[in-house]
């Protein structure tokens, strides 16, 4: 989220933001034949624009609005120069005063150059909007002068020409921040008080020749958002305000059009803790951009109904919402989203500054290009643009970023509809013999920026034919276990597999051989493991990836975090493949799914350790890709080798055992909590338990091995991260039998 309030608007895209609504449908729910293939929730809007970015000028500052048609985009902002798409900041620039016009299909410039400046003062572009026809295009923001004509505020630009209209000359008495245009209409919003002399708080609207109407649409706060409904009878109102014409609606409001007398108020529908920043529209659609400071905010997307100005939905990602636009029924995004978990999308990972949804559902869809957040303030993207040229769909997107997809990059950006050049990430695999007479073939699914269905392929043996074919879906957060059992094969023989993803026109590499020993017999250790009914088991027999199969039919599968150490031996179970090592300072794994709270459970793993830190060994918490802020059902050892199982229930419960378990041999640890209340067994005997607490803290959650958050529990060990190795780690949705624990230790064989 945003730390304060800031000014800024991305211009309106005049008639361009009304861009084809029609809502293009797959064919048919995705499939996936292999088993644990996630299928999309939904038919979805394809992803028309791809995620790769084109070459693009820079400019040396920020872009806050941009303006397109008919194959021409406008920026504005605060800069002073652009520069070719490979050059240094500072080399290669050509002047570019707050103002730019670039080709839309070679992201070039044009012949057009305007300079806006302020006689004293940093001048900036913060609006842009084009009339219906494409022959004026309307500039406002904070300057004097556009090529040395006196302006104030804002000023009208003959497109022909690229030279500003004289017969356009209204004084406005502060910042415009938005605008919009209709053939006959002006619609201003901003900070003023006063236009051409007469009040206007915030809002306010003139005729196309520059004469003030008598539309009133006064506010108590900045405007920041400007939006004329497509049947011109409406105009949406966003920004900081609490009160239109003295009548409680804060952040947004629908008026007339013609006298700016309330349609629609909003009290009490966005809280006062955030603001609208920008508005677009569709033919039957209203769409809000949120940003909010402070704890309760609202920062996403809320999609409404224009027959009713009724909410359609709304998504609840964190991450101060700057832009919104549409195209072919998908509502781009621009902000820098860092928590979508609340609405079912990716959880607490690092930001994400463009995203894509159906103008009919929240859900995220996959299109992920990015940005960093860039210069300023900061937040990455401020503005979005669409237009056409030469058969293609060009989206533009400015702001303050610095890199694209990487890669150096400043202020500008670009997508179009092709081509698609990227490649999903080459799949990590993992085989398993726990049975006799086959091969399981298990791999992590990929991930590619612009398409969620895959195709995966397994090569056998060096064939350059693959032996199966299966398409799945996934996105960077979540990337679930796919397997194929291989039963053409004899016991005692080797075989080696590869599999590769691809998007329909790019492929990836094959993954690395991996290679397996057809058994002649059941591994009793696993095969006991799974008959007591683990819902997830990962064994930790993979090489170098960020993959931990799970052995169980759930495909619970893990996400190895900052690279342990790989197939460490010896492993705990005689006869394994490997264990996992652990730093103990950054290194952990967390399950791809996400759980509800589990009221009876069971966590089993061997560790074997000589730290003297302690750390969590395994447990529940509700983050992944940082320390949890809620957390228990866990397993930790303290600073002094002893082992601690801890629930909140009511306050925080703990058994711990007497002896310790730092002495660098593996040890075989289970705690359970059931209707038996808590367990603590370590190889194969009860160590600690107490009968009082048979619940847990309720909130849904990930699995994690290797470290979480410790915060103030008991016996707190002095790092959050376990150093050692662990093995055969299991998760049961039932409390072991003491009979049954006892039984799993005694099938080691010896280390």
């Amino acid at each position: 989220m945003m730390n304060g309030s800031t000014g800024r608007r991305h211009g309106g895209s005049g008639r361009v933001r009304a861009a084809s609504a029609a809502l293009c449908l797959f064919a048919g729910a995705l499939t996936a034949t292999a088993a644990g293939a996630s299928p999309a929730a939904a038919l979805t809007p394809p992803v028309s624009i791809t995620a790769d970015d084109l070459t693009t000028w820079q400019t040396n500052g920020i872009v806050w609005s941009m303006a397109a048609t008919a194959g021409v985009v406008y920026a504005g902002g605060t800069f002073s120069t652009v520069r070719p798409p490979d050059a240094a900041a500072g080399t290669s620039e050509q002047p570019a005063v707050n103002f730019a016009a670039f080709d839309a299909a070679t992201g070039a410039p044009t012949g057009c150059s305007l300079s806006f400046t302020l006689s004293s003062g940093t001048a900036t572009v913060r609006a842009l909007a084009l009339s219906p026809d494409g022959e004026t295009l309307y500039a406002g923001g904070q300057f004097g002068a556009v090529n040395g004509v006196g302006v104030s505020n804002i000023a009208a630009v003959d497109t022909a020409t690229c030279t500003p209209r004289q017969d356009f000359k209204i004084s406005v008495s502060a910042t415009v921040r938005a605008l919009d245009v209709t053939a006959d209409t002006v619609y201003l919003a901003g900070d003023f008080n006063s236009v051409g002399g007469q009040t206007r708080n915030k809002f306010a609207a003139v005729t196309t020749g520059a004469d003030l109407l008598p539309w009133t649409a006064n506010a108590d706060e900045v405007a920041r958002a400007v939006q004329v409904t497509p049947d011109g009878q409406h105009v949406a109102l966003g920004g900081d305000f609490f009160t239109v014409n003295g009548t409680t609606s804060h952040a947004l409001a629908v008026v007339d059009a013609t006298t700016g007398a309330l349609t629609k108020s909003y009290p009490g529908f966005i809280p006062n803790t955030s603001t609208v920043q920008d508005l677009t529209t569709d033919a039957t659609g209203l769409y809000t951009a949120n940003e909010g400071t402070g704890g309760g905010v609202f920062d996403g997307r809320i999609a409404i109904d224009l027959d009713d100005y009724q909410q359609r939905w709304r998504d609840t990602c964190l991450g101060a919402t700057q832009a919104v636009l549409v195209h072919s029924g998908v509502l781009y995004s621009g902000s820098h989203a860092h928590d979508c978990a609340s609405m079912g999308g990716f959880p607490d990972q690092p930001r994400k500054h463009l995203l894509a949804q159906s103008v009919d559902d929240p859900t995220l869809l996959p299109w992920f290009p990015d940005t960093n957040d860039g210069i300023g303030e900061p937040v990455g993207p401020r503005v979005m643009a669409q237009t056409d040229k030469g058969g293609h769909h060009y989206l533009w997107v400015g702001g303050e970023f610095t890199t694209v997809n990487g890669v150096g990059q400043q202020g500008l950006t670009r997508f179009a509809d092709g081509p698609d050049t990227g490649a999903p990430w080459v799949p990590n695999v993992s085989l398993s013999t726990v049975a006799p007479g086959r091969i399981d073939v298990n791999w992590q699914t990929s991930f590619d920026t612009d398409d969620g269905e895959l195709t995966y392929r397994i090569y056998k043996d060096g064939a350059s034919t693959p032996v199966h074919t299966v398409t799945g879906y996934s996105l960077f957060w979540d990337r679930p276990q796919l397997k194929w059992t291989d039963t053409d094969v004899a016991v005692g023989e080797t075989h080696s597999y590869r599999i590769t993803a691809s998007d329909g026109t790019n492929t990836s590499a094959k993954s690395p051989a991996q290679s397996a020993t057809v058994a002649a017999s059941t591994q009793a250790y696993p095969a006991r493991v799974l008959s007591d009914g683990a819902s997830l088991y990962w064994r930790y027999d993979e090489g170098t990836s960020t993959f931990a199969a799970d052995t169980t039919g759930g495909m619970n599968n893990g996400f190895l975090r900052n690279s342990p150490a790989y197939r460490q031996t010896p492993a705990a179970i005689a006869g394994d493949s490997t264990a996992i090592g652990f730093d103990g300072a950054t290194e952990y794994a967390y399950s791809n799914k996400l759980h509800p709270q589990p009221t009876r459970f069971s966590v089993e793993t061997w560790i074997r350790t000589t730290t003297t830190r302690g750390g969590r060994i395994i447990g529940f918490g509700n983050l992944t890709m940082q320390n949890s802020t809620r957390f228990d059902k866990h397993v930790y050892m303290a600073n002094d080798g002893r082992l601690v199982f801890g629930v909140s229930s009511g306050g925080r419960r703990t058994v711990t055992t007497t002896g310790a378990y730092n002495d660098g041999a593996w040890h075989h640890v289970v705690a359970t909590q059931g209707t038996g209340g808590m367990r603590l067994y370590v190889d194969g005997q009860l160590r600690a338990s107490n009968l009082l607490f048979t619940g847990s803290e309720s909130y849904p959650g990930y699995w994690r091995v290797g470290g979480d958050n410790l915060s103030n529990w008991a016996n707190r060990p002095t790092s959050n991260f376990f150093a050692g190795q662990i093995d055969e780690t299991a998760v049961y949705p039932t409390a072991l039998s003491a009979s049954q624990v006892s039984a799993h230790y005694a099938l080691r064989t010896g280390e």
